[in-house]
């Protein structure tokens, strides 16, 4: 949960590639918009002018040889300046913030995908985040191999992380079902394999359970 300081909801969508939350977080922002909420919606990396030029370095192919501890701190350092710069801000206000990938991108790719000390990289995201957690983590979560497919195919652009071996992307997703498995009050899982309006209600029903339907002035 987020410290007794940060008034807002914060709230983020996780997965394996092609999952859908690039898709789903617009919808679930205008949503809560719906409900009277100050919505922020934003992306990791990126969601500042510096955190997207860190987003661009990350993604080239051309720095296929990066190491894993650099990518690390790279998505670290865009995560820091997102926090400082936009999220804490706008919660510290009583708005709501919505995010595609959160520290626990950190956790699965770098740690369980990468296979980097967990124990370490904890500290790093605290340090980066300045301790902030999530009050829900909306799990969207398919086998990656349909994941993967629908990424080569979608509109997005198919990036250096797409493009690593499919038992990267096995642990990763892996990875993700150990950490929500770990923390069960934050996580929701969400069968992302289904159709998109399938996915979308499921979704609906998650945010509604855990902080109702009715109009809200946050």
């Amino acid at each position: 949960m987020t410290p007794p300081n940060t008034p807002g909801l914060f709230i983020t969508l996780e997965g394996p590639e092609g999952s859908g939350k690039s898709t789903h977080a617009p919808r679930l922002a205008e949503y809560l918009r719906s409900l009277g909420r100050d919505v922020l919606l934003t992306r990791e990396p990126g969601g500042t002018s510096i955190g997207d030029q860190i987003r661009s370095v990350l993604n080239d192919h051309a720095n296929a040889a990066i190491k894993p501890s650099a990518e690390t701190l790279l998505f670290c350092a865009s995560r820091a300046q997102l926090v400082s710069q936009m999220i804490r801000p706008h919660l510290e206000r009583g708005g709501t913030v919505v995010c595609d990938r959160f520290s626990d991108s950190t956790m699965a790719y770098q740690g369980y995908g990468h296979g980097l000390d967990r124990s370490m990289l904890l500290s790093i995201c605290d340090f980066a985040s300045a301790r902030l957690k999530p009050d829900v983590t909306l799990l969207l979560d398919l086998p990656v191999e349909i994941g993967l497919i629908r990424r080569r195919h979608g509109k997005g652009d198919w990036n250096r992380l797409d493009a690593l071996e499919v038992d990267f992307h096995r642990r990763v997703r892996q990875g993700y079902l150990e950490l929500a498995r770990q923390e069960p009050s934050r996580w929701i899982r969400i069968d992302a394999e289904k159709e998109e309006e399938d996915v979308w209600s499921q979704i609906l029903q998650a945010v509604t359970s855990r902080i109702g339907s009715g109009k809200d002035n946050c």
